[in-house]
């Protein structure tokens, strides 16, 4: 049951609009996938998904939830990302090119962060922040999962990034943890946890959090600020705040014209340009409700880019393991942490006292002088010397996925691919196949 005090705001607001609202949560919540272009150029067939476009999104894609893509071995290929069509949205409004500098600070699971991967194309530089230290863990999961290579996870509070990180990135997205009305459908802790004093209290923490982006934007930079809810207070009322306190910050209009406008008169004082801020709402569009902004730095005065991490070349076991099975690497140099050896892209910033949980690709482990390859490389990669490919449907890539043996006449390390995808490494004694894919997370059935 839709809390009352919301059902009179939204009827307030909406007016004649309002039966129309109402009867949107009594349609089938729409879901989606978004093809992701860092595993391949060749898509396989996804057509038994019984997939649609999102209009908004070119690699998005409606899905029939009957037939169940999270289950599929493409899944845990990093192929896809199920990620809620609306939300697809404010990463698409960024408008981020390759070779940029990028940061989502409030990242976590990673759906928009890997969007955001994914227009970079392998170049530049991402950075996904996620202040709660289990969400921030989903998140470098889903990195590993979708093949970024040059990307950080960190796990800071975002005033801490401001100092370290003053007028350093291109592009800021801050997707802001909210109230979540319009995740009343999807998520029912967002429904029982709602009153207006959350609204309140989440208003006040945005304007922060926005803030502390603020400083952390290059001149002539662009910002997007989103959040999932339909409280004016949380969106209008956030952004013109901001804009009346910043005044080098300015709107700027967004091409999307399958979204609503932004309603300054919902507001006291607004300021200039909200109506050119994005409102998407269950009842005009297949998705759930969703707000953005689009805001720019004017140009003046240069970006800071600080202290770069001294990266050293890749140790002589990877380097080897690397040469003996033909194995590609990103462009970048390497940084260690204990025995585990990572590739970052070059002009890292220096890591030196913040909490990193990911950096760049990790290609594996040394271990008295013998080289583990890890997870995050298998599912980077595209080929290899030594390679065994599973059909999806197939009752091997069940059993691979479950952490069981299967057949193979490979000796040694071994690339398991399915489709034609990378899926996870396994060593080879000429009849089969001992399985590496991480026991973590490995299926049950």
């Amino acid at each position: 049951m839709l809390p009352k005090a919301f059902l009179a705001r939204m009827e307030k607001l909406l007016g004649p609009e309002f039966p129309a609202f109402l009867a949107s949560y009594d349609r089938p919540r729409n879901v989606g996938l978004r093809v992701n272009p860092l595993k391949t150029d060749a898509v396989p067939d996804l057509g038994a998904f019984g997939l649609e476009p999102v209009p908004w999104e070119p690699r998005g894609y409606y899905y029939n939830p009957a037939t169940r893509p999270g289950l599929s071995p493409y899944h845990e290929a990093g192929l896809y990302y199920l990620q809620e069509p609306s939300a697809m949205a404010p990463a698409g409004l960024l408008d981020v090119r390759p070779g940029m500098r990028v940061l989502d600070l409030c990242a976590a699971p990673g759906g928009k962060s890997t969007q955001l991967a994914a227009a970079l194309q392998g170049q530049g530089l991402l950075i996904a922040n996620e202040i709660h230290p289990q969400r921030a863990r989903i998140l470098a999961r889903n990195f590993e999962r979708l093949a970024v290579a040059n990307g950080l996870v960190l796990n800071e509070h975002p005033q801490r990034l401001a100092e370290r990180f003053p007028r350093y990135f291109d592009r800021i997205l801050v997707d802001a943890p909210c109230s979540g009305e319009g995740m009343f459908r999807k998520e029912e802790a967002a429904l029982t946890d709602w009153s207006e004093e959350t609204v309140a209290m989440c208003a006040g923490r945005q304007y922060e959090i926005l803030c502390s982006a603020a400083a952390m934007l290059a001149p002539g930079g662009r910002l997007v600020y989103s959040t999932c809810t339909f409280a004016p207070a949380e969106n209008e009322g956030v952004v013109s705040r901001f804009l009346h306190s910043h005044p080098d910050f300015a709107v700027v209009p967004a091409a999307a014209p399958w979204f609503a406008p932004g309603r300054p008169d919902w507001v006291e004082d607004p300021a200039p340009g909200l109506a050119y801020t994005c409102r998407l709402w269950p009842h005009l569009l297949r998705g759930e409700g969703h707000y953005a902004a689009v805001l720019e730095r004017r140009p003046g005065g240069t970006a800071e880019p600080g202290p770069a991490e001294a990266l050293s070349p890749l140790p002589k076991p990877a380097a080897d393991f690397a040469r003996e099975l033909g194995l590609a690497l990103p462009e970048g140099g390497c940084l260690s942490f204990g025995d585990t050896v990572c590739l970052v892209p070059a002009g890292c910033p220096a890591l030196r006292g913040l909490k990193v949980l990911r950096a760049g690709l990790e290609l594996g482990q040394l271990k008295k002088n013998r080289f583990e390859p890890a997870h995050a490389w298998a599912l980077w990669l595209k080929s290899a010397a030594s390679v065994v490919d599973l059909a999806p449907d197939s009752r091997e890539a069940a059993a691979y996925l479950r952490g069981e043996t299967v057949p193979g006449s490979a000796k040694g390390w071994t690339l398991v691919t399915t489709g034609g995808l990378s899926l996870g490494w396994a060593k080879g004694d000429g009849a089969t196949l001992k399985n590496h894919f991480p026991k973590a997370l490995r299926h049950l059935s």
